[in-house]
């Protein structure tokens, strides 16, 4: 089967694209039977960005050749002149602000859940910390002997330290 399809070109970040009509079965940027125009959709203020061969490609699709969506879109707005070459670009650059500012407005939602998580971790801190004082009052007493005992563990290694070379010599 033939289509009508891009073939891209350019460097990287920069497409530049032949439309060309090729056999369905060849690669995106391989053989093609015949370039009946091109897009660059970077091209400056100006500078041609649109210009396709309509005879050939009536020609074509009269033959049974069938369009991409793409090149689809493209012939359509070819159709309706400049203006509407205009209009696609508006559309297109609305569409990526609007992708833009949705996520920075992710980014945003997910900081503020972060805030209210660790404001509702707060509350729950805080709760133990107003008991905490009054346990704080009776561990003093307990804390006492506790303070003895490792003592007396301390000393216990240092007895055992000198049997145990006794017992090597």
């Amino acid at each position: 089967m033939v289509v009508i399809r891009l073939s891209r070109g350019g460097s990287k970040k920069r497409p530049y694209f032949n439309v060309v009509v090729a056999e369905s079965s060849k690669k995106r940027d391989g053989r093609f039977i015949e370039r009946v125009g091109f897009y660059n959709p970077g091209a400056r203020e100006g500078s041609e960005t649109l210009r396709l061969e309509s005879e050939r490609i009536e020609y074509w699709q009269s033959n049974g050749a069938q369009l991409s969506e793409t090149v689809n879109r493209i012939v359509k707005l070819n159709a309706k002149g400049p203006d509407g070459l205009a209009a696609m670009k508006k559309k297109d650059e609305a569409k990526a602000l609007a992708r833009k500012n949705k996520k920075v407005a992710d980014k945003a939602a997910k900081a503020e859940e972060a805030v209210s998580a660790e404001e509702a971790a707060a509350p729950q801190e805080e709760a133990p910390k107003e008991e905490a004082p009054k346990e704080e009052a009776a561990a003093p007493q307990e804390e006492a002997p506790k303070e003895e005992a490792p003592k007396e563990e301390a000393a216990a290694p240092q007895e055992e330290a000198p049997k145990e070379e006794a017992e090597k010599k």
